[in-house]
């Protein structure tokens, strides 16, 4: 059998090299302490997220693929043959051919990930299974401005933005709506976008989802620590932390920490920071939007709630958004 060619990742050159070292010189230094969410996604963190999403008390995942499966077509007849598919975070790409098998002469699927080796076999692995779409990805954090590959400069046809797997509540809803205005433009003025929302408010669910019996999660969470050791010239001692996830009730989140155990001193890049026992490191927001709270995120950000699709027990939604009027 014959392998699919290897497509080369369009790097965005707004993706400063030193982020990292930045963010996490400043998260670190912060009262109180926080690293980006996004730096969470290494090689090896990726792979412990897939793992997640696969876990008996991560609902999120196969409700979604539910759900997407029962809208593909519905979200193709609205979106038009010749689409170009531009997914933010994507990942494992596992969700994507949902949409690309339902859409007609799809002519493009551009995936956006800051994980550039994890981006690679997975979209090795899309073309495979979709040999006649072209995979044009990008490597780049989404999370900031960036730019679409040159290629698509010549592409006809409608764009569609795919953001699943609930990560839009991994921003702040200021944070959420800049980004969906960002990708607005983005995609130009024949768009749609796709949005994956957790809508589950219920603790007694969610704290599982995010803190696993088998305590995978909390091998993904101090993971980041491992990172910032190994790139950064780090020594923080990675038993001195325990993973925790708490439910913010007030701001309709959960929280992600890493939590010192007692007090010590370590350095990253020469410089020293101090922890005292009980001080965390929040690494991860995961807000929960019902229908009302993000269609107004949605209006806010230019775009209008075209239809939405809900599990039987209303946890979890799929959202197709097209534009607002005159935006």
């Amino acid at each position: 059998m014959s392998q699919a060619p290897q497509a080369t990742p369009f790097v965005c050159p707004s993706l400063p090299e030193n982020a990292f070292a930045a963010d996490v010189l400043a998260g670190l230094g912060h009262t109180p302490k926080s690293l980006p969410s996004i730096w969470l996604y290494d090689r090896l963190g990726s792979e412990l997220f897939e793992a997640i999403t696969g876990l008996d008390e991560y609902y999120q995942t196969r409700t979604e693929t539910v759900l997407l499966g029962e809208c593909a077509a519905a979200i193709a007849d609205v979106i038009g043959p010749d689409a170009v598919v531009v997914e933010f975070g994507s990942g494992s790409s596992r969700k994507t051919p949902l949409l690309l098998d339902a859409l007609v002469t799809p002519r493009a699927y551009v995936p956006v990930d800051i994980a550039d080796d994890f981006l690679d076999d997975a979209v090795a692995t899309l073309a495979r299974r979709c040999p006649g779409i072209p995979m044009l990805p990008v490597r780049a954090d989404f999370t900031r401005p960036f730019r679409l590959p040159p290629q698509l400069q010549t592409t006809q046809g409608p764009r569609l933005g795919f953001f699943p797997g609930s990560t839009i509540g991994n921003f702040a809803p200021g944070q959420a709506a800049a980004f969906l205005a960002h990708v607005g433009k983005m995609l130009g003025p024949r768009r749609r976008m796709v949005v994956g929302v957790d809508a589950c408010k219920d603790a007694a669910v969610l704290l599982p989802a995010y803190d696993d019996a088998r305590g995978v999660t909390a091998q993904f969470n101090l993971n980041v620590l491992t990172r910032i050791n190994r790139a950064l010239d780090g020594d923080l001692p990675l038993d001195a932390f325990r993973h925790e996830a708490r439910f913010n009730a007030a701001a309709s989140r959960i929280e992600m920490h890493l939590v010192a155990q007692r007090p010590f001193r370590a350095s990253v890049l020469g410089h020293r920071f101090d922890f005292m026992t009980g001080e965390s490191i929040h690494t991860e927001n995961s807000y929960k939007y019902g229908q009302a709270e993000f269609r107004a995120l949605a209006s806010s950000a230019g775009w209008d709630v075209e239809r939405v699709w809900l599990d039987a027990r209303a946890r979890f939604a799929v959202y197709l958004l097209r534009p607002a009027a005159g935006s």
